[in-house]
């Protein structure tokens, strides 16, 4: 795109502040993107949890000039160009509503509760042979996502397909307004988003206001929908069993395909899909429906429609040979994603070195020079160390990249593999379908067993932001990251949080943050339970140890002296009822005496832990700590003279005391997900998601047993699938023999027999299921509470127990 700034304030309805020398080719929201640049229009957006304008200083330094703002901050008046508004997020949807009346080509709007993203890619399969196709990267299909997508189209492009997804009222009037589709097609109805609308009819009718404009829709004909569509709207149906529908469709299962007949005015035929569950089976047929409706002849139908294939939604990180990590996104290559591709590896990326393997890129609207050319400034900006090109297009423009090697195909890349020395780097994957990049992944990728833990990191910006949202502006975040992250992964969530700009992370041992370090975070680490014999290795990783003694004091003031520190910063744990570790009243004096003009060290900070800031039912005692940690504190801070960071509230304090918030507070296991509050539960997004698969499945009599110490005889015949996860994972035993369940396409399967070392087994009877078909330990269904409550005991037990040879896999939506 490229539009001249005063045209885009008058869009908006902005007040222009400052002079606007160039022309806008880039939007952004991210002011963590390497992509932001002197062209860049960067619009702050404001949320519940966050506010952009909090960043505006720093994207100025790195010579962002036009913004979009509510206001503008103090510090940055007379330094850029601002266009202010009464609200960003609704000023980048006029914008795009704009650029979108600029483009006069079919626009495939599609929306509905399940389905929208999937069947947006295969359309884009199934088209792209015949159209230049703009489509929403990813799963951009929100308020902000829309309309993102919306700017990203060309002049080069003939045919748009767009996702809008909503969660309440008046929600998808603002994304009808951008998309404008011409062909409208409603996926399936499902009960996602539920508690935004009263019934299931109010929620039909919200999500088709999105058609209200367009040519067509196509949908799946049931008297349901039928009665809410407006009788203007022509409409082109399927159905199974509705003869009134516009084409009538069967479905018999064949080896691992489904066979579809269509019967379509006078026509009968058939098409393979390679699929058998249901949903896919839907899906297809709204995709293979839009095939008929642009004429496309029978044989070619069937010929494409064969072709489908799974759609990974997400970038995944794994751990790779070598000291490698891995970001897959082996299934898509065009340049909207490459962007977010890119961005996800600045914040992802573990090692200084970063290299991008990196198929053709197909449907850009841009010429390939163009392309290449755009392509190359990106890999530039994000400091790109090594580009490795496959493909015959992006081979004849290798002299745009520096260091760059190319390969005709992937094939070529295979058995070249080991003369290019890959190790100690973070590696983005990402190729066009056709050219099977998952094989380059599997090659790189650390073998494991097949459970795997999914991190979702979407799911903890969304509760860091949370509870982010409770605190005042000035006061500071300390995240906790001990224990592997809680049992998530230590680095890849310090990250995460290093780009939220978090002000502290705690850690339990040194050894623990000194991996931090070893592998480039930069942020501040508390160390809270520090060894004497570690105090050495803490002063030489610059970590920050915890005091919780004198003679721990002492210890650390000896060595500190040998190694001649000034200033060397501590931080002051006092024990106000939890006793466990810390500083008595009775021994605050000799503290201040050790402390009193000693220049070696610094106090950073100044601490407690609260024990029952969960639990109204200990409110006093938790009053009453409070009071003891503003008395012992503020005599400290007199008697030394000093300024320190001073908290004491954990993650449920956070909710339960914000009027104790001090200076800082510690996020814990909040962050991952988990809350013993059942109403902000439900505020808080799953993090952790533990999977595996079917490794064999087996028909046992009645009267055979399973397992060891034979816990479980069958009454009767049972079918019985075996899972690759057992107590060596983390799973405890008391899960087994009847009392816990594992989720087999949706359904629950009962654990029978005891818990094996790497196994367990449960009862698939009554499911549908096959050998390789992937199982839930634990995620939405069921939550680690529910293992939790079962088990009598704590989610921090559940989620710490999972074994460090369970690989972590960590992803963004």
């Amino acid at each position: 795109m490229k539009l001249n700034i005063y045209t885009i304030s008058n869009q908006i309805q902005a007040e222009l502040s400052g002079t606007a020398a160039q022309d806008i080719e880039t939007i952004s929201i991210d002011s963590r993107s390497l992509q932001n640049g002197p062209q860049t229009l960067f619009f702050a957006l404001v949320g519940p949890n966050n506010d952009a304008h909090l960043y505006l200083e720093d994207l100025i330094a790195k010579g962002v000039q036009h913004f979009v703002v509510t206001h503008i901050p103090e510090n940055c008046a007379g330094k850029a160009t601002f266009l202010v508004v009464k609200n960003t997020t609704t000023a980048l949807q006029q914008l795009a509503a704009y650029y979108r009346s600029l483009f006069d080509f079919p626009i495939i709007g599609l929306t509905g509760s399940n389905g929208k993203t999937i069947v947006k890619e295969w359309l884009n399969f199934l088209l792209s042979p015949d159209y230049n196709i703009i489509r929403s990267p990813k799963s951009y299909n929100s308020q902000v996502g829309v309309p993102l997508s919306v700017l990203a189209i060309n002049e080069q492009h003939n045919l748009g397909i767009f996702e809008a997804g909503i969660s309440t009222f008046s929600e998808m009037e603002n994304l009808e307004r951008i998309i404008k589709p011409t062909i409208g097609i409603l996926t399936n109805i499902g009960t996602a988003h539920d508690e935004g609308f009263p019934n299931i009819g109010e929620k039909i009718k919200e999500k088709l206001l999105l058609f209200q404009e367009a040519e067509i829709l196509i949908y799946h004909k049931n008297k349901t929908i039928d009665a809410f569509l407006n009788p203007k709207l022509k409409t082109f149906s399927w159905s199974c069993k509705d003869e009134a529908a516009d084409v009538l469709i069967t479905k018999k299962a064949v080896l691992d395909k489904t066979v579809l007949g269509i019967r379509y005015k006078a026509d009968n035929f058939e098409i393979k899909i390679p699929f058998q569950d249901d949903a896919s089976i839907e899906n297809a047929i709204h995709c293979m429906m839009l095939l008929l409706y642009f004429g496309y002849d029978q044989q070619t139908i069937e010929h494409r429609m064969e072709l489908l294939y799974p759609v990974e939604m997400r970038l995944k990180v794994k751990n790779g040979i070598n000291n490698c990590s891995l970001i897959d996104d082996s299934y898509s290559s065009d340049f909207q994603s490459l962007k977010i591709a890119l961005d996800f590896l600045e914040s992802q990326k573990q090692y200084p070195k970063k290299t991008v393997i990196l198929s053709d890129i197909f449907q850009s609207g841009l010429s390939n020079e163009e392309l290449y050319s755009k392509v190359s400034q990106l890999i530039t900006s994000n400091k790109i160390n090594r580009v490795i090109g496959i493909g015959a297009t992006i081979s004849e423009f290798k002299n745009k990249f520096i260091n760059c090697v190319t390969f005709p195909d992937t094939d070529a890349f295979l058995a070249a593999i080991d003369s290019l020395n890959f190790g100690n780097e973070t590696i983005l994957i990402k190729g066009a379908r056709t050219f099977q990049f998952e094989q380059i992944v599997a090659a790189l990728a650390e073998k494991t067993h097949e459970t795997v833990l999914e991190i979702n990191l979407n799911a903890i910006s969304h509760n860091f932001n949370f509870f982010k949202s409770k605190l005042k502006p000035t006061t500071k975040m300390m995240v906790m990251v001990k224990a592997f992250g809680y049992g998530n992964g230590g680095f890849e969530i310090a990250k995460l949080l290093e780009h939220h700009k978090v002000d502290y992370l705690g850690v339990a041992f040194a050894d623990e943050g000194i991996s931090l370090k070893n592998a480039g975070i930069k942020l501040p680490i508390m160390v809270l339970n520090p060894e004497t014999t570690s105090f050495a290795a803490i002063i030489q990783n610059q970590l920050e140890p915890e005091i919780y003694s004198l003679k721990g004091l002492h210890a650390f003031l000896k060595i500190a002296e040998q190694k001649n520190l000034k200033h060397f910063p501590i931080h002051i744990k006092l024990d106000t009822g939890m006793h466990r570790l810390g500083f008595e009243a009775n021994t605050l004096d000799d503290l201040i005496a050790v402390l009193k003009g000693n220049q070696t060290v610094a106090v950073k900070s100044v601490l407690s832990h609260m024990a029952t800031s969960d639990d109204p039912a200990h409110l006093e005692f938790a009053l009453s700590q409070l009071d003891l940690f503003e008395k012992l504190s503020s005599k400290l801070i007199q008697e030394l003279q000093i300024q320190p960071i001073r908290h004491i509230l954990n993650t449920s304090g956070i909710s339960n005391f914000t009027e104790a918030q001090y200076d800082m507070v510690r996020l814990g296991i909040g962050l991952y997900g988990v809350s013993n509050d059942a109403e902000e539960q439900k505020q808080l997004e799953n993090v952790g998601t533990l999977k595996s698969v079917i490794s064999q499945i087996r028909t046992i009599s009645a009267g055979e047993s399973v397992g060891y110490g034979r816990r479980f005889v069958a009454e009767r015949t049972t079918k019985i699938a075996t899972i690759p996860i057992g107590y060596a994972d983390g799973i405890s035993r008391h899960w087994g023999n009847g009392v816990g369940f594992v989720m087999v396409n949706n359904q629950k399967a009962t654990i029978v027999g005891s818990v094996c070392m790497d196994m367990l087994m449960v009862d698939v009877t009554e499911i549908p299921c096959k050998e390789g078909d992937q199982v839930i330990i634990f995620g939405k269904n069921p939550t680690v509470n529910d293992l939790a409550k079962a088990l009598h005991t704590i989610p921090y037990e559940i989620l710490t127990s999972i074994s460090q040879r369970v690989k972590r896999v960590f992803y963004r939506e």
